[in-house]
C-alpha cells in the first residue's frame, strides 16, 4: 500500500482542464468520478467556453494520491489534459480571528454551491517589483489592505461564492481563485470591482482565466460532445 499524502489541515485541490478527443468515453469518465466520490472526494465538472479547454474537473481530497488516481483514470478514459493547477485549501494568515465555522468552510468547502452555475478560475500572485513589493510590507499594512479587498468581495454576498486556495510551493502562482456565480456578469463585475483595491491595483499579478458553466456530471459531458 502506498502511504497517504494528506495535508496537515485542509484538502488538496486540483483543477484539470481537458480537451475532448474522439476516444473520450462518457461511461468510463463517469465511473472514474464516481470512484473518487465514493471515497468522500468532491468533483466539480464544468463545461468550458472558448478554445483553452473543453472541460474542467475540479477535485478536492484529503489524499493527494486519490487526486492522482482520478487524473490517471480520466486520461485513460480518453480525455486529453491541456492545463492544470494544483493547490491546497487554507485559512489565510489575515483571517486568524474569524469564527471557527468560517475557518472550517475555507478548509473543507462543500462544492459546488447550489444555484451558482457560472464558473471561473484564475491563478494569482503578489508582486515583487521595486515599485510594489508585497513582501516588504509589514504585516499590519498587508492585513489592512486585505481587509479592504475582502470588503469589496463581501458586497457580492449571495451572488457568488469564492474559494481561494494556496499554491505557494506546489504550482507557478501563489493562489488559485475559483468563483461560482449566479450569472456570468457577476464574475465580470466582482473581478473588475476588486481590481481597484490597492491590494490588487498595485500588488496583484494574474494568470490565465478559464470560464464555463457547472452542471451535473453527465450534462456537463454531453454539452462538450461526450454522451
Amino acid at each position: 500500500m502506498v502511504p497517504s499524502a494528506t495535508p496537515g489541515e485542509g484538502l488538496g485541490v486540483v483543477h484539470l482542464f481537458w480537451s475532448v478527443g474522439p476516444l473520450a468515453d462518457a461511461t468510463e469518465i463517469l465511473a472514474a468520478i464516481n470512484r473518487a466520490e465514493s471515497h468522500g472526494d468532491q468533483v466539480v465538472v464544468a463545461s468550458m467556453l472558448g478554445h483553452k479547454a473543453d472541460l474542467c474537473t475540479m477535485a478536492l481530497s484529503d489524499d493527494l494520491w486519490r487526486l492522482r488516481a482520478l487524473q490517471t483514470e480520466l486520461a485513460a478514459a480518453g480525455l486529453d489534459l491541456v492545463d492544470s493547477y494544483v493547490s491546497l485549501t487554507e485559512v489565510s494568515e489575515y483571517a486568524a480571528g474569524v469564527p471557527e465555522e468560517m475557518k472550517q468552510a475555507r478548509l473543507y468547502p462543500e462544492l459546488p454551491p447550489e444555484g451558482k452555475p457560472a464558473f471561473c478560475f484564475y491563478p494569482m500572485s503578489k508582486r515583487r517589483t521595486v515599485e510594489g513589493n508585497w513582501f516588504t510590507l509589514d504585516f499590519e499594512d498587508r492585513k489592512r489592505l486585505m481587509y479592504e479587498h475582502g470588503a469589496s468581495g463581501r458586497a457580492f454576498a449571495g451572488r457568488l461564492v469564492q474559494l481561494i486556495t494556496a499554491s505557494t510551493g506546489v504550482d507557478d502562482f501563489e493562489w488559485g481563485v475559483t468563483l461560482f456565480a449566479q450569472k456570468p456578469d457577476d464574475l465580470k463585475e466582482v473581478v473588475y470591482t476588486m481590481r481597484f483595491d490597492e491590494a490588487s491595483a498595485i500588488y496583484a499579478e494574474f494568470g490565465t482565466f478559464y470560464a464555463g458553466m457547472v452542471a451535473p456530471h453527465d450534462e456537463a459531458l454531453a454539452a462538450v460532445g461526450v454522451g
